[in-house]
Parts: structure tokens; C-alpha cells; sequence
């Protein structure tokens, strides 16, 4: 019974309350009727008003609220800057830039003003007599809008028309009267808030312009390459006249259209006075000179630095949104060393790739450790597309017809490194899968060691065609691992000068099935000799490694691995000193920083400062830094660097120093690794103040040279890492900065460091290749010669190209086991 009671109390209500408002008009005069109901019209305004905004009984929707409504936001680029304050790319969903009032033409307002609203300042955001006159011209047949400047902006800001009308929206009809009436009160109340130079600013930077320009500022650039200061006046009207239809009336595409748009535009001006009739005439007969530079996420430097930037935003925890806050982020990256690294990737990368395809020549380059090709691999592959996912659900009973649009020939875009960065042909998704797949790829990274600064980041050959960033994906990192290993060595007391016996060792239980594990070295030799630590790191030699891990523990280097910078969980196995466990290159890199920065790692940054889109500073980067090697054990890890450019793997960095090199003007060492069957080639070239690394292989670790002489650390590598360092000390500004030769700590005798002390072992080639080793469940050692059978020339002028042994696994959990 309550409850009928409640349910039928407020039709109860209404019906008293019409009972009372009929009487109110019995017995008066026809004035006073007019009155009431002029009153009851305004009253009924206002209670609709209020009604409307705060969603009465849910019958109209969500409304922005008054804070929104006094301070609107509306989505805004954020720009990435560089150290030396160049723009590298821009972060934005809708690609808009604020301006200010004083930096929109004259001409631009008042063309706006005489098409769109012509008594913008005699209303306060509703326009009565164009109302007046719409409804008019509607009953005539001529249908036309009247939604003042205000009004618009109203729907472009708060996108009012793709929200909910609450529960009356579901009444055909209704949902637009419910649409129009909100823009009509909100644009009262901005009107409420704002000046008119607001409103008109505030317009100006949020409508969309069309090929992906949102705002006047990037709308300027996008179709003039001018600003919005500097638009002239048949500039501003074909601006003005896309505002009708953006597609219609684009210069780009419909040019006739968009010409007798911008004319009528030239005439609507005339007519308000706001130019002569006669310049008019003369402006109308004048062809749109467009310079049309359509801006897309593709556009500026270091696009693989994005994700850096990123992933460096998302970790800070400040809640801040890239692609809508209109931040300013400031970087580490320096603009001349990015232009020097992209260069000199793409430029080495070029060459390695015609190496390659010289290597390979028309057969597949994907096979197993034996060099045996894979079958089934590259239908495999396709299946991981989504070409393939896209007809496997089109056509899921039909495996044939699959097969078939597989094969059927089309029209592609594949990358090139010719002309302009493509090519196009006619050529079947199995086709054009075969053809990327043989392409190379790398990573490139350098690091200042005293601040943690990343200053260059090259994620890949080409950010257009492979979007998957290199530098934060995993590889073996082979011999450069090491740098670990004589840590921990020299951490326990160890200097450079200390031997250890380069002999074949064997770790029982460590090979495949509990097996023993018989590490070679990359010649398939042992020399017998007393071997320096100095020269046994420069010439990677592998069984010292092993030994020195076996000596100081598995545990150990990784603790050190991790405490020097190497975030990636490392596996407790015995290959692990060869490189056997997965790291990225970023981490890797920040490791060797390092040994320059003395033995403090410095985490690296990307990020310097960012301000908000009023101008604040709201972060501004601290270092975090921790002592991961003590001075003197820096200085003998420095001293062991130096010496692979010295007389080890890395010796031919020396050649792109030149004189700074021979004459002692900079300290210069270096590591290079490479994987099994060269899938992973690395390099890192170390200085005081710069640290520089780069990896190379292919997309899958089944595709590489079939040679360790053309995919050796030292050939792969070495280039690109050497090239960037030579531009870089080359430049003038630059080299002051980087041309830095290291202090030896107190008490530590610095001939350690120059080498002298170094015995020269001629045993093994000084640039020997580095490998992982071979896992054997043979008992008996194994002869090199049984490794290699067809003497292949390599860096070891040992190291054939056909392999006797069984494939290796290469990241399995039983990886050398």
C-alpha cells in the first residue's frame, strides 16, 4: 500500500499543481494572462535550465560542470624537446597546439566573424534574430543552421553531441531539441565566463581543420607552412571555408570546391566591411597556393625514443596523459648526435644488408644451428600476421582458400633502403613476407656515464616499416657479458696482471641431459699459456671466463651483473659467462657506464623536466645513482676495455679516432660478442664521458650470416658504434666536452692502464670472434677440427660455416645444459 502511495504521489503533485496554476488565470484580464505567462515562460526557462544541467530524474544527460565550463581542456599535444632545444616529435590523439589570442591573424577573426557569426559581439552566446531568421528560411524550404561561434565551440570542446540525452533522448526527435538546448545554456554561461577574445581563442584552438590539423596553429602550418600570425587574408578564407565540411571543401583534395568556398567567404567579408569589395574581386581571382605538409606520428627524430619516453613517463607515477595534457618534455637526447647515429645506422645497415643478401643469395636465410633449412617456417611466420588472422576467420573450414589468397599477387609497400625508403610491387603476402624477413635489424643506444643521459636512440633501421623497439628487446649478449665476469674477478682481488691457464676445462652435470660441458673457445684451440686477465678479456677467450666463473661463483656475477645496471633475470647456469641468459641493450649499455663513471652507476634518464600546458615545471629529474665497483676496480676493469682496442677483438675502434687515439687525447675502450652461429653481433665502445652500443641480427634467431666473418661483433657492430664516435668527436662543440682521458685513483699504478705491464700472447688471433661455446655430451675432448670442416675464414681464420655438432638450443630453460 506504501508503495502505490509512493509511486502515484507525484503525478498527484503535478495534477495539484496545474489545478492551481489554471486558477491563477480565472477572472483577469487579458494584460494581466500575458504577464503571467510571459512570467511562467521565463520561469519554466530557468527550471529547464537547471533541470538540464544537473540531469533532473536522469531525463537529459551528463553536462559539463561549471569548473569545466569556466577552465575547459581540451585535448592538447605534448612536445618532446631535445637537450639542445629542438622538437624531436609530438605525443597528441587530436594534433592541436594552443595559441594565444595576439597570435591569430586579424585576417583569420575577422573572416571567422563575417561566415560564421556575423553579430558575434552583439549576443551573449545565443543569437535570437539568426534564430529567428533560420526558422524562417526553414518554412520557406531552405533549411540552414544558426549556432553562434559559442555555440560551436560549445559541441567541438565538449563534444556534446556524442554524449548520452538521458532518458528523453530516447524519444525520436527529442534527442537533437535536448542536444541543441545544452550547447544554448552552455554557451550562455561560457559567454558568463569569458571574454570574447577568449571565446574566439579558445575556438580557434580546438575546431578541426582536416588532415589531422585540430587548431589554427597547426591548421597554418599544415596547409600554408606559415603560422597564425602571418596567414593572409585568402589564406584565412579557405582556412575559414573548410570549417563548412572539412572534406568537401579541402584544397588538397577538392580544390574547386575549396576555391568557390574560400571566394564566398572573400564576398561574406566584403559584405561586413571587413575588407573592399574590390580587393574582394581581385583575391577571388587568385589560385589557392597551398604547402600542404600533413603532419602524422611519423614525423621527427628519434621516433623509437618515444616508447623510451614512455615507458620513463609511466613509471614516474605523476598521472600525466601525453597524448591529451599538452606537456613539454625535455630530454636528454642531443639533436646532433641523434642526426649522427640514425645516419650512420641506416648507412651501415645498408651495407651489412647487401653483405647479407650476397651471403645468402637466392636461398632462404632461416635455419637451424646445423645451417640446415627450417621447413615450415615461413608458413609458420604467416600465421602470426594479420593478413592471415583476418582470413583464418573469414574462411575458418577452408585452410585452401586461405592458402590460395596467400598466394594471389596485389599491390605492396615494402621497405627499401633506395630512393625513397620504399617500393612498391606486385607481390603475394607469402612473397612479401619472404622479402622482409631477410632484412637485418639493430640497436643502437649511447649513454653520458656521469649523468645517466641517454644523448642517441636508434630502435631499428626504420621506425615506419618496424615500429618494435630493438633497444628494450631481449638478446644474448654473448661476450660482452664477460664485462661481468672480470668484475666479479677483480672485485675479489684480481688485478689485470693476474693469469689464469687458457686450457680446455670440463663442468659435469652442466651438459644437455646432466652431461659434461666442454666450453671451446671461439678458434677451437687452447694455448696452454699463463694468460693476463688484460689480454684473456681483450682476445675473449673463453675458458678463462668460464674458470673465473667457476671460481668466484655463478651467483656472484650475477649480483654484480645486476648491481652495475643489468635489470633482466639472469639464469644460474655455467654458460652464463659467454652470454648465455637474455639482456636488452639500454640495460647493457647503462651497465658499461659504469666502469667509465669510476664504478658509480648512474640510472639512466630520458627525461630532464616537464611543464604542464600553463608553463609549469611540474617534474624536474634528480639522479639516482650507487656504487657498484669501488675506484681502483673501475680503473682495472677501464684498463681491460682499453686493452681490446688496444691488441683485442675491438681493435680496429682505433681507426676512428685517429689522432685523438694515437696522441692520447682520449681514453678509448671496447667489447664485442657474438652469439651462436652469429645471431646476435654486439658492440660497446666506451669512453670517460660517452658510452655508445649497438646489436645486430635478424628478426628471428634463425636468421643470420651464415659466416662469423661477415656477422662478428666486430664486423656487424663495430662500424656503426665507431662512425657515430668519430662524427661525434669531430664535432668541435662536442669533442670539448666528450675528449676526456681517465684519472688513475691514488695508489694504483697506472702503467696497468696504457698496457705496459701486458705480456703479448700471439696464440690467438687478436681479433677472434667471440661464440658461447659448444655443449657436448661426448666423454673425449674435442679437436677443433672436428668442430670445422671446411675451412671458412674468419676472425680466427678457424671458424667454418657448416657445423658437425647438433643444434644448440639457444633460450630454453635447458640452454647448455
Amino acid at each position: 500500500m506504501f508503495l502505490l502511495k509512493l509511486i502515484t504521489w507525484p503525478f498527484k503533485l503535478i495534477g495539484s499543481f496545474w489545478r492551481w496554476y489554471k486558477s491563477c488565470y480565472k477572472g483577469k484580464s487579458w494584460f494581466s494572462k500575458i504577464i503571467i505567462a510571459l512570467f511562467s515562460f521565463v520561469v519554466f526557462c530557468l527550471f529547464y535550465a537547471v533541470a538540464v544541467q544537473t540531469n533532473f530524474l536522469w531525463l537529459f544527460g551528463d553536462s559539463p560542470s561549471p569548473m569545466q565550463i569556466m577552465k575547459p581542456k581540451s585535448s592538447t599535444t605534448s612536445e618532446v624537446y631535445s637537450a639542445d632545444g629542438k622538437l624531436l616529435h609530438k605525443f597528441y590523439n587530436e594534433n592541436r597546439t594552443p595559441v594565444a589570442y595576439n597570435e591569430i591573424s586579424q585576417n583569420f577573426i575577422d573572416a571567422l566573424i563575417a561566415t560564421e557569426d556575423e553579430r558575434f559581439y552583439k549576443h551573449r552566446g545565443i543569437d535570437f534574430i539568426g534564430l529567428f531568421a533560420a526558422a524562417k528560411d526553414a518554412a520557406q524550404g531552405h533549411p540552414r543552421g544558426a549556432s553562434t561561434i559559442t555555440q560551436q565551440l560549445v559541441k567541438n570542446m565538449h563534444k556534446m553531441r556524442s554524449k548520452s540525452a538521458g532518458l528523453l533522448g530516447h524519444i525520436p526527435g527529442v534527442r537533437m531539441l535536448i542536444m541543441k538546448s545544452k550547447e544554448m545554456i552552455i554557451a550562455s554561461e561560457i559567454e558568463m565566463f569569458n571574454s570574447k577574445e577568449e571565446i574566439l581563442t579558445m575556438y580557434a584552438n580546438t575546431v578541426d581543420f582536416g588532415s589531422n590539423a585540430y587548431g589554427i596553429k597547426t591548421a597554418a602550418r599544415t596547409y600554408f607552412n606559415t603560422t597564425p600570425a602571418e596567414l593572409k587574408t585568402e589564406e584565412a578564407a579557405v582556412l575559414v571555408g573548410l570549417l563548412k565540411a572539412t572534406y568537401a571543401y579541402n584544397p588538397k583534395t577538392n580544390p574547386v570546391k575549396s576555391k568557390q568556398r574560400r571566394n564566398v567567404v572573400l564576398d561574406n567579408m566584403a559584405k561586413q566591411g571587413f575588407i573592399s569589395e574590390a580587393k574582394a574581386e581581385r583575391l577571388k581571382q587568385t589560385e589557392i597556393v597551398l604547402k600542404y605538409q600533413p603532419e602524422t606520428v611519423n614525423d621527427g627524430m628519434a621516433l623509437y625514443f618515444r616508447s623510451a619516453v614512455l615507458n620513463e613517463l609511466d613509471n614516474l607515477g605523476l598521472g600525466l596523459d601525453p597524448y591529451t595534457d599538452g606537456l613539454k618534455i625535455h630530454t636528454t637526447i642531443d639533436s646532433r648526435m641523434q642526426q649522427y647515429a640514425e645516419e650512420e645506422v641506416r648507412s651501415h645497415m645498408r651495407r651489412l644488408q647487401a653483405d647479407f643478401n650476397s651471403n645468402w643469395g637466392s636461398d632462404n636465410p632461416w635455419v637451424d644451428d646445423n645451417n640446415r633449412p627450417i621447413r615450415g617456417f615461413l608458413e609458420e611466420k604467416i600465421k602470426q600476421t594479420d593478413t592471415y588472422k583476418v582470413l583464418a576467420a573469414r574462411y575458418p573450414d577452408n585452410p585452401e582458400i586461405i592458402r590460395q589468397k596467400l598466394n594471389e599477387k596485389h599491390t605492396v609497400r615494402l621497405f627499401s633502403y633506395d630512393g625513397k625508403g620504399y617500393r612498391e610491387a606486385e607481390m603475394s603476402s607469402m612473397d612479401s613476407l619472404r622479402y622482409m624477413l631477410r632484412f637485418m635489424h639493430t640497436g643502437f643506444l649511447a649513454i653520458e656515464p656521469t649523468t645517466g643521459d641517454v644523448k642517441a636512440y636508434v630502435g631499428d633501421v626504420d621506425f615506419r616499416t618496424w615500429q618494435h623497439d630493438k633497444v628494450l628487446s631481449s638478446h644474448q649478449p654473448g661476450s660482452t657479458f664477460k664485462l661481468f665476469v672480470y668484475s666479479t674477478a677483480i672485485k675479489n682481488g684480481l688485478t689485470p696482471n693476474d693469469r689464469r691457464k687458457d686450457e680446455a676445462i670440463e663442468i659435469r652435470g652442466a651438459g644437455k641431459g646432466g652431461g659434461v660441458w666442454r666450453p671451446q673457445n671461439a678458434n677451437g684451440k687452447f694455448s696452454g699459456e699463463q694468460m693476463p686477465l688484460r689480454t684473456a678479456f681483450a682476445r675473449s677467450v673463453n675458458s678463462i671466463a668460464v674458470k673465473l666463473g667457476q671460481e668466484y661463483g655463478i651467483p656472484a656475477v650475477i649480483a654484480t651483473a645486476h648491481d652495475m645496471g643489468i635489470k633482466s633475470e639472469l639464469q644460474q647456469i655455467p654458460s652464463l659467462p659467454l652470454g648465455a641468459s637474455d639482456v636488452t641493450p639500454f640495460e647493457l649499455v647503462s651497465a658499461y657506464t659504469t666502469v667509465a663513471n669510476y664504478g658509480t652507476h648512474v640510472e639512466p634518464r630520458c627525461i630532464t623536466r616537464i611543464e604542464n600546458h600553463e608553463g609549469q615545471i611540474v617534474y624536474e629529474a634528480k639522479t639516482n645513482s650507487h656504487i657498484a665497483l669501488s675506484e681502483k676496480e673501475a680503473f682495472y676493469m677501464q684498463a681491460l676495455l682499453a686493452a681490446g682496442v688496444k691488441e683485442g677483438t675491438s681493435k680496429s675502434l682505433q681507426t676512428y679516432f685517429g689522432d685523438l687515439y694515437s696522441d692520447n687525447h682520449v681514453s678509448v675502450g671496447g667489447k664485442t660478442g657474438t652469439t651462436n652461429n652469429h645471431t646476435d653481433a654486439w658492440f660497446v665502445g666506451v669512453t670517460p664521458n660517452l658510452v655508445a652500443g649497438a646489436w645486430v641480427g635478424g628478426e628471428y634467431r634463425q636468421i643470420h650470416f651464415r659466416s662469423g666473418s661477415l656477422g662478428q661483433g666486430s664486423r656487424a657492430a663495430l662500424p656503426m658504434v665507431g662512425s657515430f664516435f668519430k662524427r661525434v668527436f669531430a664535432n668541435r662543440a662536442l669533442a670539448q666536452r666528450y675528449s676526456v682521458v681517465y684519472h688513475t685513483p691514488s695508489g694504483v699504478d697506472a702503467s696497468l692502464l696504457r698496457g705496459e705491464q701486458a705480456e703479448q700472447v700471439d696464440t690467438i688471433d687478436s681479433i677472434a670472434v667471440d661464440t658461447l661455446g659448444y655443449v657436448s655430451e661426448i666423454p673425449p675432448a674435442v679437436p677443433a677440427e672436428d668442430h670445422f670442416d671446411d675451412g671458412g675464414r674468419s676472425e680466427h681464420n678457424q671458424h667454418g660455416e657448416k657445423h658437425k655438432t647438433e643444434a644448440r638450443p639457444r633460450n630454453d630453460e635447458d640452454l647448455f645444459n
